[in-house]
């Protein structure tokens, strides 16, 4: 049949109410599995497996790229040097493409942390192979140690109330100078929102402190879906809002039940079995800047831990958007 032909075809079938008979499977295939149309791996923090991967790096590695994952974001250096954990990841055929590091060691730990000299800090990322610092939470007040039998989230709430706007203005100081110290090393360093950065501080908030003193040349961001939407917000509105400055987000779902609010509590769920509209916030995010997308659960978790980033794998291989 000639083009002309389908055309008229096609014509007289809308006229006459007969679009049942066009192919709907050629409408379906429209619409492709968002990483598949985009190209891009889909990432895995592995702070979700807790610590699996310190214990036995080597056997998580192989059961996370077994379940397709090829991208991986470390919370630390594991307890591992950085050419143990290339060669681990090499051998599976996992990359690593960012590396998160606190301010410096948390409650007296130790480790490597922003703290230590940029250019021991940008060696490492190279042994990785990776270009990307993320700090993962804002600086932590002086002195503060949880008090016997207080959760870290409880000692954190406690300490941030207290501390104002002086623990964000001091956050934003940190971010610019280490920054600018690894941007010439050929390292970039980004920072990581949890919600405690939504609580009123006056007219203000801990994040609106961060946006107006960071400065946008230097700091990208890496937001967390699942904490923007336990803070309350819409993460389509607020990927949007951020366009050009956010270059990595954390995939992470919560279910129908979290409350909003700015005190690090959510009710966490594998991606897919929570409330979020992923045919909505991942193209939102690509268009945003995002590139690296990372899966990522919180604790409790309803299933085992590794049970649950492989139902988040299978979810998002078949999100259509």
């Amino acid at each position: 049949m000639q083009p002309t032909n389908r055309r008229s075809l096609l014509t007289a079938m809308l006229a006459g109410g007969s679009l049942a008979m066009i192919d709907q499977p050629a409408f379906a295939r429209a619409k492709r599995p968002f990483f598949e149309r985009v190209g891009l791996p889909i990432g895995l923090q592995l702070y979700s497996l807790g610590d699996e991967p310190a214990k036995d790096l080597e056997g998580t590695l192989t059961r996370v790229a077994a379940m397709g994952y090829r991208d991986i974001e470390l919370p630390s250096l594991l307890g591992k040097t950085a050419a143990e954990l290339k060669a681990a990841a090499d051998r599976v055929g996992l990359a690593y493409s960012s590396l998160h590091l606190t301010a410096s060691p948390l409650f007296g730990g130790t480790g490597l942390s922003l703290s230590d000299p940029a250019e021991l800090v940008a060696e490492t990322a190279r042994t990785l192979g990776i270009k990307s610092i993320v700090m993962p939470i804002q600086l932590i007040p002086d002195g503060l140690v949880p008090r016997e039998g207080e959760a870290f989230r409880d000692a954190i709430t406690r300490g941030m109330a207290t501390a104002g706007a002086d623990i964000w203005k001091r956050t934003a100081a940190v971010l610019n100078e280490k920054a600018a110290a690894l941007k010439p090393l050929g390292i970039s360093l980004g920072y990581h929102n949890h919600n405690i950065e939504f609580a009123p501080i006056g007219k203000t908030t801990g994040w609106g402190i961060l946006m107006r003193e960071t400065d946008p040349s230097l700091i990208s961001l890496e937001l967390d879906i699942g904490w923007i939407a336990a803070a309350g917000m819409d993460p389509v509105a607020f990927l949007g809002k951020y366009k050009g400055r956010v270059r990595q987000i954390h995939v992470k779902d919560v279910k129908a039940s979290t409350k909003p609010n700015f005190t690090l509590l959510m009710d966490p769920t594998e991606i897919g079995s929570g409330k979020l509209d992923w045919s909505r916030i991942l193209p939102a995010a690509y268009k945003a800047g995002v590139r690296n997308f990372y899966v990522e659960q919180e604790p409790p978790f309803a299933i085992p831990r590794i049970d649950a980033i492989t139902r988040s794998y299978n979810h998002l291989v078949q999100v259509k958007a």
